[in-house]
């Protein structure tokens, strides 16, 4: 792949591009420059997380698997990770997997609903 303009700049920089290319819908730019981000700061959760979301909605649900195992892997209880991670093995056809994430964020939000005995 080539270098592009968007790749270039300082971190900031680059993290600001990714967010104007995701609002955009250009999910699959907004990966190209987090995934540089992300292997210059694994430690950071937010860069993941965004990276984790633009593969989810390019429908690469294995790379954002594997970003929000990550990431939860760092912080456990990110709520908004291990709702995403729910959704995503659910999106895969893993069901029973997805519906202990799904559980476990409902319970870190409080929310209760009725559907949680299920």
């Amino acid at each position: 792949m080539n270098d592009t303009y968007y790749e270039f700049g300082t971190a900031a920089d680059r993290w600001d591009r990714a967010r104007m290319f995701f609002e955009a819908k250009e999910y699959l730019t907004a990966a190209r420059i987090l995934g540089g981000l992300v292997e210059e700061a694994p430690e950071q959760v937010a860069p993941r997380l965004l990276l984790a979301r633009a593969y989810y909605h390019s429908a690469r649900l294995g790379k954002a698997e594997t970003e929000l195992r990550a990431v939860l892997q760092r912080d456990p209880v990110e709520h908004y990770a291990r709702l995403m991670l729910g959704r995503t093995l659910e999106r895969q056809g893993r069901q029973e997997e997805a519906t202990s994430h799904l559980r476990m964020a409902a319970a870190m939000s409080g929310d209760f609903g009725e559907d949680m005995g299920s």
